[in-house]
């Protein structure tokens, strides 16, 4: 299992990978994850969290990144099952409540089409379970007790937030993506210039590593690039 440790030995294990990925932090007895994936992962992601010697088994809180299927859709079961607390961008609370957060916009050609099918399928094949959130996100905020930040990171959703652990590793979500060689762009995002904004907000904190929703992760020198490369086109 792929796993990350800060200076001051927070660590950060990836328990979920393929179509959309999850991360467990985990500092002496305080667990948070982040993100749980597709329903259909429900039990892998267990699993690979049983199978980390953790001093307290326990689940603290759960962090959503944003609400879209693939990265929400076991909240509801997890939270009834291991009694943790949902945070969440309070911009995802009309989605919630509906269960449903509609797809983004595709960035390019072949990913808008595929955007506009999703989006006709709608809830149907794109939808969770409704949950109800214990703290909305409104700009940034510190979990009491730990050094993690969870910051407003916009663009690919309105409810996009990341998670920055001991200013040393971010949890970006759909932010960015690490799928495509020498690119972080996404191939999904509702609005291009609050994305690349955020990647800004990113860049201010003291972040090397950068892990996404979706494949591997970044570093800050491919960030930066990417970052200067949009902002002066």
């Amino acid at each position: 299992m792929k796993s990350w440790e800060t200076k001051n030995g927070y660590k950060i294990y990836k328990v979920l990978g393929g179509r959309s990925n999850s991360y467990l932090i985990s500092y002496k007895n305080s667990n948070v994850l982040v993100d749980t994936g597709k329903a259909s992962a429900y039990s892998r992601l267990n699993k690979n969290i049983d199978s980390i010697e953790l001093a307290n088994p326990e689940i603290s809180s759960l962090i959503l990144t944003h609400t879209h299927f693939d990265h929400c859709q076991s909240a509801s079961k997890l939270k009834e099952q291991k009694n943790c607390k949902i945070i969440v961008s309070e911009k995802a609370k009309e989605f919630i409540e509906n269960g449903y957060t509609p797809l983004p916009k595709g960035t390019m050609t072949m990913f808008k089409l595929l955007s506009r099918i999703g989006r006709m399928l709608g809830k149907h094949r794109f939808g969770y379970r409704g949950f109800e959130p214990d703290l909305l996100v409104k700009d940034n905020i510190a979990l009491e007790g730990l050094h993690v930040d969870i910051i407003a990171t916009e663009g690919h959703s309105s409810d996009s937030i990341s998670v920055i652990v001991d200013n040393e590793i971010a949890i970006v979500g759909d932010a960015m993506f690490g799928i495509f060689k020498n690119s972080v762009f996404p191939p999904f995002a509702d609005n291009i210039d609050e994305m690349v904004k955020s990647w800004g907000l990113l860049l201010n904190t003291s972040c090397k590593t950068f892990l996404p929703g979706h494949g591997k992760e970044i570093n800050r020198e491919l960030l930066q690039k990417e970052y200067e490369k949009y902002t002066l086109t």
